[in-house]
């Protein structure tokens, strides 16, 4: 986002994709974000983590999940995060497996949601072809797009397998309770290593390509019953 500001104002941009890129944005932090981490919770409520309840987490309000920095840098550099769902594993029957599938539930739920926008997009494409000949069609067909591939990336990225992302907990249902322990102990040096990899962008190209993967898939699946629709 960055860099297209940094276009617009030497008149090299497009005000009206920057606009809609950040109305896509606006829409994944006000409603899909909330969605992911209710997802944590849900599925920590099922099971067995009843102390969710009480921690006010069961809610798809957005001021109950927003982070103001995360949100910040999603706007600005493409990633970012919500507050992250106190989950007290001891609750589970196998805490790993437990704490696995809670963290999977959350980029399921931003694939979930870039499924939904997909449903749309080929909706209108496949049913009202129409609608794309006007400005406003395309212009809503752009918000769509953008806001696929963005919720394509958020679960690509929260899959990464470096503490705190959800990916890591996933990986430590594999992984002895001694290296368990080990990472958390210096999650904090993760957490710094990661930012760093993003900033340096070593991580574009992976993610780029395993977004592109995602992406792909759900236009595939998206679109099937609606070619076998017109078919």
């Amino acid at each position: 986002m960055i860099s297209e500001l940094l276009a617009l104002f030497r008149g090299q941009g497009d005000f009206v994709s920057i606009l809609i890129e950040v109305l896509a944005i606006l829409m994944v932090i006000f409603l899909v974000l909330p969605f992911h981490e209710w997802a944590h919770a849900w599925v920590a409520s099922l099971l067995g983590d009843t102390s969710i309840k009480y921690r006010g987490r069961l809610s798809l309000n957005p001021m109950s999940h927003i982070d103001y920095m995360g949100a910040l840098c999603l706007l600005l550099f493409g990633f970012g995060w919500a507050k992250p769902v106190p989950v007290d594993d001891r609750n589970f029957k196998n805490p790993k497996v437990g704490m696995a599938i809670t963290a999977l539930a959350g980029p399921v739920a931003n694939i979930v949601a870039a499924m939904a926008g997909g449903f749309i997009f080929y909706g209108v494409m496949y049913l009202a072809p129409g609608v794309l000949i006007s400005k406003a069609g395309a212009y809503f067909m752009l918000f769509l797009q953008y806001y696929i591939l963005l919720n394509c990336s958020l679960a690509v990225f929260n899959l990464i397998p470096i503490p705190p992302l959800d990916g890591s907990k996933i990986m430590f249902a594999f992984m002895s309770d001694k290296a368990v322990y080990k990472f958390y102990q210096y999650q904090q040096y993760f957490t710094i290593a990661l930012f760093a990899l993003i900033m340096l962008g070593v991580l574009d190209i992976p993610l780029s390509f395993l977004q592109s993967l995602l992406s792909n898939l759900v236009s595939t699946v998206c679109s099937f019953p609606f070619k076998l629709f017109v078919a």
